[in-house]
């Protein structure tokens, strides 16, 4: 199946970016990208280089294996020639996987007027959807006649323990680097369920995923729309997006 895979300009992060890309791909899919501008996003440099994490660099940091698929990615032919977001149709893809970040540069993805129209037709036609960490908050952010497209639905996100945490980790010398709003992922994207929805935590774990220990990794499921919580969770999401696409297929 084709797959559009939208980006900022930059500030996104590079595992829940990279790693789905390559799991998707393996497994014969073909991956679009779509920027603003139609020129090459750029990941949060922060993640790829450590810099400016201090002494949670280790902790914080893509791992390596995310790096690595990270670097082959950039130069994808596909990567280096995004389509314009604005000039991209519903007919173009079959499916949309939605990356995070929280850099300040994912600001205009996560409030792109053009993208959120086109989540929002994406979810009501009921096509296969996938958002992982901030990118749920795209999903959280898209109506259709006034009402969430993700009202009365299960998900999972970025947990507010989570961004706390690292938010209090590093805010002395980042500032808000890792609080990209005042209100926390966890809290928008729960308003946008309502009370007919859940927003569902997850296990409490710090351990990422890895090919060989998809089971650490978490994701929730709900008919053509998956979500995922975090880095850690990439692998997984990926393979189970894939199952999601396979079982859509087949219908």
């Amino acid at each position: 199946m084709i797959i559009l895979m939208p980006l900022p300009e930059q500030g996104f992060d590079p595992t829940e970016s990279a790693i789905p890309w390559k799991v998707l791909t393996s497994l014969g899919h073909t991956i679009h990208f779509a920027t603003p501008d139609g020129a090459p996003g750029r990941a949060d440099d922060r993640m790829l280089t450590g810099r400016g994490l201090g002494p949670w660099a280790p902790i914080l940091r893509a791992r390596a294996d995310a790096r690595a698929l990270y670097a082959t990615m950039e130069t994808s032919p596909e990567f280096q020639a995004p389509r314009v977001l604005e000039e991209v149709t519903a007919e173009d893809f079959d499916a949309i996987v939605l990356t995070g970040g929280h850099a300040p540069g994912m600001k205009s993805y996560l409030e792109s007027e053009p993208l959120l129209a086109l989540v929002a037709d994406h979810m009501h036609a009921n096509r296969p959807l996938g958002a992982i960490c901030h990118g749920v908050v795209v999903v959280a952010r898209a109506t259709r006649d006034g009402v969430p497209v993700l009202r009365g639905r299960r998900t999972t996100a970025l947990p507010e323990s989570m961004e706390r945490t690292a938010y209090h980790m590093t805010r002395l010398w980042l500032g808000r680097y890792y609080l990209t709003y005042d209100e926390t992922v966890q809290a928008e994207v729960t308003r946008a369920v309502g009370p007919e929805g859940a927003f569902v935590l997850g296990p409490q774990s710090l351990l990422r995923d890895t090919p060989e220990t998809l089971e650490r990794g978490f994701t929730v499921r709900d008919g053509n729309y998956l979500s995922a919580r975090w880095p850690g969770d990439a692998y997984r999401f990926s393979h189970e997006f894939h199952d999601l696409l396979q079982d859509n297929g087949e219908g």
